[in-house]
């Protein structure tokens, strides 16, 4: 009777503890699932309220305006000082390069394209990736011709070309002109505003001349000239000695407390 009455208090307790567990694991699946879609409603307010962030941000964001009268771009309320970074003649064999430097430094620019140079696979790859890392890309002819040297039929041909190949490459038409030698007509003007394209030339640049044809000549010129201004519009070019001197350019500008003025909120007028 004794070893009876020990096996039916085992079976007992056997039977309770089989129903602890299951008690345990329904409340631990409960619990799970209970925390599982707190997790999930939290994410979701997370996403929500960052893009009700979002939104708010592009609401308050700079917008810019190139000024002709000295071809700086600058918004109507800045809190500190600013400059815009361009490339022209690209892609001419380091322009890729010249943006993953500017990619990997978070820095916006735009790039001043050729038509020349994209009617090979090489410069249509080359003008695809720069168009990938997010940079604007504007029209600066097809030859590099100096427009008032030239028809108005032969000045259309400059502008339509290249906007025609850079559409095709990247789905969409520049949304900068720049004239090569900064020689704007009243032909490329008009072409410009009909197209709804924005106007630039620039504020200074000195890649081109030959005493700062060299990295550390070129960077000290940029960064200590008496022309950098507040919304500075800077020439430089897709060159060896650019791509060398970007990083110590990017570098000094930072150091000198300026920053870097994004393409995409440069309104036309």
């Amino acid at each position: 009777m004794l070893i009876l009455s020990s096996l039916a208090m085992l079976l007992a307790g056997c039977s309770n503890a089989g129903e602890d567990n299951a008690d345990a694991e329904q409340k631990e699946k409960t619990e799970t699932a209970a925390q599982e879609e707190a997790q999930e409603q939290h994410d979701e307010k997370k996403e929500e309220q960052k893009q009700q962030k979002a939104a708010v941000s592009k609401e308050e964001e700079l917008i810019y305006k190139v000024n002709e009268a000295n071809w700086t771009v600058q918004a109507e309320e800045s809190e500190g000082e600013e400059v815009l970074l361009t490339f022209d003649d690209a892609p001419d064999g380091n322009a890729v390069n010249i943006a993953e430097i500017l990619a990997e430094n978070e820095v916006p620019a735009i790039f001043f394209v050729n038509g020349m140079f994209l009617k090979d696979e090489e410069g249509r790859n080359a003008l695809k990736k720069i168009k990938d890392m997010g940079f604007a890309i504007g029209n600066h002819t097809t030859t590099h011709a100096s427009l008032p040297d030239l028809s108005e039929e032969e000045q259309l041909e400059e502008l339509k070309e290249t906007d025609e190949l850079v559409k095709e490459i990247t789905g969409e038409t520049p949304a900068f002109f720049r004239a090569p030698f900064g020689q704007n007509t009243s032909f490329s003007d008009e072409y410009v505003k009909k197209n709804g394209m924005i106007k630039m030339n620039w504020t200074y640049g000195y890649d081109f001349e030959g005493e700062y044809q060299e990295a550390e000549a070129l960077t000290d010129i940029t960064l200590n000239t008496e022309l950098l201004t507040d919304g500075a519009n800077i020439l430089m070019h897709d060159r060896e000695w650019t791509r060398e001197a970007l990083g110590p350019i990017i570098e000094g500008f930072n150091e000198k407390g300026y920053s870097f003025i994004d393409p995409q909120y440069i309104e036309k007028e």
